[in-house]
């Protein structure tokens, strides 16, 4: 891999258990075994990293949500400082473009595309490969709880089912299916971004066979 200045790779996906923190890992440890200078961003990064302070602070407030400006000047402030620190290559973790956060606070498909067309400004010149891992999401979520147990199961439920929109959802089967609907929007949205959008399909390939694929199709990767 060649470092070039400035790539966010953004590993999103159409459900839990697609393996986008086991891709994230391999994508950062490639990245860095190639010369480049790397920084990470886990999911649980978002509640410590100082760029995303406001928006830990506002989530903690009581309302359980954030504002969609606070999520677009946040991400302006961590690419801002990436790119101030010699960041070649940003890989992150079920972050950037915050679509399932959003469509759980209730907004509607035009504030959404809003939202990404903010961040897109927010994040020039920074370059953004937007990698989206995509599964049945019977199959991904019945993986979720093999690997993280029946606790799990009862939150995430309870999480959707407590969000303004989401609360359709009363269990797994219902989960499922906002879930192909989020899948929906979330390929029309990214459609109407200049981001590079790389979708991968996980339901045929394990994690070697997925990072695999990527490396062939993602820029300079």
């Amino acid at each position: 891999m060649t470092p070039v200045t400035g790539h966010m790779i953004a590993v999103v996906g159409s459900s839990p258990g697609v393996g986008k923190s086991t891709l994230c890992r391999a994508i950062a440890r490639r990245a860095a075994e190639s010369g480049a200078t790397v920084d990470h961003f886990e999911e649980a990064d978002i509640l410590s990293r100082p760029s995303f302070r406001p928006v830990a602070e506002e989530f903690a407030d009581g309302t359980g949500s954030v504002r969609p400006a606070t999520l677009v000047e946040s991400t302006r402030d961590y690419v801002a400082r990436s790119r101030a620190a010699g960041v070649d290559v940003l890989v992150t973790d079920a972050l950037l473009p915050f679509i399932p956060s959003l469509v759980a606070w209730g907004h509607d498909e035009s504030v959404i595309a809003t939202v990404l067309a903010d961040l897109e400004e927010a994040v020039r010149p920074t370059r953004v490969t937007v990698v989206y891992l995509r599964d049945d999401p019977d199959t991904a979520l019945r993986r979720a709880v093999e690997r993280e147990g029946p606790d799990w199961e009862d939150w995430y439920v309870t999480k959707l089912g407590d969000s303004p929109g989401t609360r359709s959802v009363k269990d797994l089967s219902s989960a499922a299916e906002h879930l192909r609907r989020e899948e929906e929007l979330t390929v029309r949205l990214l459609a109407g971004t200049d981001w590079h959008v790389l979708s991968v399909d996980v339901g045929r390939r394990d994690a070697a066979r997925t990072e695999q694929y990527v490396r062939e199709n993602l820029p300079d990767l």
